[in-house]
């Protein structure tokens, strides 16, 4: 040890201690993170900044503000405070929807659904401005409008269209803000399908927090059992199955008195024991 560490080493753990005690203080790791299994309740939600239908959103968020900045009046007009507020919405509503999606997939999936809408409030928004200027949409085969979508399918962030913006006739705007439009509406449309399938196969909270408390109860087994049954193709599949848990159950049970020491032939009798105790019934009868 150098002179420097030896004099740290006295300054940070005081007078009197000795080279062996320091030598036993165990070296600090920092405070212990503990590890968290998966929750049964709470769902994997937000990330919504990494979707593209949110980047596109806030895209036409901004867009939206220069456009009315640079063409509309400052005061006396509804209009500028409608498609502003219309575009905030959708941006505000998917963030809000993902989430919520930890726990409710109904609200993340009405919420998307109020972003959705509010697409087609402000490209009608941006329709009439088009007729109140004496212009008209661009034609979907239309030169302009094919680049425009090709750029804005590789190009979705505000980044890459400020400049645009800043600098395009007001005409040309209307319709790169209404093709921007269509291209989250479809996107959001998606994103709906998605969440309703995810809805489909995890349930809503309640489904959640019941499977949760089975679980902790030990009751889980008993929606495996008729999982598994109801997958059946046919009855005869149906009994084949159930067979095979009888049996299985049986062998389960005998295992457990071994272990306890309970004696008995357990379950693997006592499941075979329904055809056999009635076999000797059915002779006598005949």
């Amino acid at each position: 040890m150098s002179e420097n560490e030896r004099t740290l080493a006295a300054g940070t753990l005081g007078h009197g201690d000795t080279g062996a005690s320091r030598r036993q203080l165990p070296v600090s790791q920092g405070p212990r993170v503990p590890v968290l299994r998966p929750s049964l309740i709470d769902l994997p939600h937000g990330g919504y900044r990494k979707l593209i239908a949110w980047r596109k959103s806030e895209t036409i968020y901004q867009g939206t503000v220069v456009f009315c900045r640079r063409f509309l009046p400052a005061r006396g007009d509804r209009t500028v405070d409608q498609m502003v507020q219309a575009a905030r919405s959708c941006k505000q509503n998917i963030a809000e929807g993902s989430a919520s999606a930890g726990t409710s997939k109904e609200t993340e999936i009405r919420l998307t659904g109020v972003a959705r809408a509010s697409w087609d409030e402000l490209r009608e928004d941006y329709l009439d401005r088009l007729r109140t200027i004496g212009a008209l949409p661009w034609p979907e085969n239309d030169k302009r409008a094919m680049e425009a979508r090709k750029f804005a399918r590789a190009h979705p962030d505000w980044a890459d269209w400020r400049g645009i913006f800043e600098s395009r006739s007001e005409e040309t705007l209307c319709n790169l803000s209404v093709m921007l439009c269509h291209q989250t509406y479809a996107l959001l449309t998606g994103m709906i399908r998605r969440q309703e399938e995810e809805f489909v196969r995890l349930g809503g909270i309640r489904e959640r927090m019941h499977a949760a408390r089975m679980e902790a109860r030990g009751d889980g087994w008993e929606k495996a059992l008729f999982v598994r049954l109801e997958a059946s193709g046919c009855a005869q599949e149906l009994d084949a199955r159930a067979e095979e848990m009888r049996a299985a159950i049986g062998q389960a049970v005998l295992s457990v008195r071994q272990k306890k020491g309970w004696g008995g032939d357990g379950g693997v009798a006592g499941t075979q024991g329904h055809r056999d105790a009635d076999a000797p019934t059915a002779r006598r009868e005949k």
